[in-house]
């Protein structure tokens, strides 16, 4: 390695993708992706993969040196061949949070419009999804379905809590659902 006349190594400049990836669902397939960005000098940095109706989705960030950028993501897209499609989208910058983190729960009897009615009344108020998963499962008496939703969300720090808890108290109330907030604890 050659040094500069300084003595210290060059720092390279690192890229992030944002990667997201479908397949058929089988063995290997994450292993597939995590041996394409080692090889390419990448780090797997964060990501978010779930199994689904036999599909497997997920998207994940990775780290990786500017130089290596162009070659991993044409090797990503050569999964293809195995079956794993790859979208690609620009990394942002990250804010620093201008919120504050709220964990919400929902249960109530499935029925069309749930995310959409919750989420509108969010949007209205300025608050952002940070996470949602959704499932819907038999109630455990009747077997009729229930709609699960998990969500962690960034309420803005000009927005109270309480505020928000009226809004959607009232809105559960039309959806019939059960809706809890509560603060995220700081670890």
């Amino acid at each position: 390695m050659n040094l500069p006349a300084d003595g210290h190594k060059e720092e390279s400049t690192v890229d992030h993708l944002i990667v997201t990836v479908f397949a058929p669902d089988k063995p290997g397939q994450v292993e597939q992706i995590a041996a394409c960005v080692a090889d390419h000098g990448g780090n797997w940095l964060e990501s978010r993969m779930t199994h689904m109706a036999g599909q497997f989705a997920g998207i994940l960030k990775i780290g990786v040196p500017a130089e290596s950028h162009d070659g991993l993501r044409s090797a990503l897209q050569a999964l293809s061949a195995d079956g794993i499609r790859v979208q690609f989208a620009e990394g942002g910058v990250e804010t620093s949070a201008a919120w504050k983190p709220i964990n919400m729960e929902l249960v109530g009897a499935d029925r069309p419009g749930i995310v959409r009615d919750v989420t509108r009344l969010l949007t209205e108020q300025g608050v952002n999804v940070e996470r949602l998963v959704t499932n819907v499962e038999p109630a455990p008496m009747s077997s009729e379905p229930l709609f699960r939703a998990h969500a962690l969300l960034g309420l803005p720090l000009t927005l109270s809590l309480d505020v928000l808890q009226r809004c959607l108290e009232t809105l559960a109330d039309d959806l019939m659902v059960e809706l809890t907030l509560k603060a995220e604890e700081q670890v």
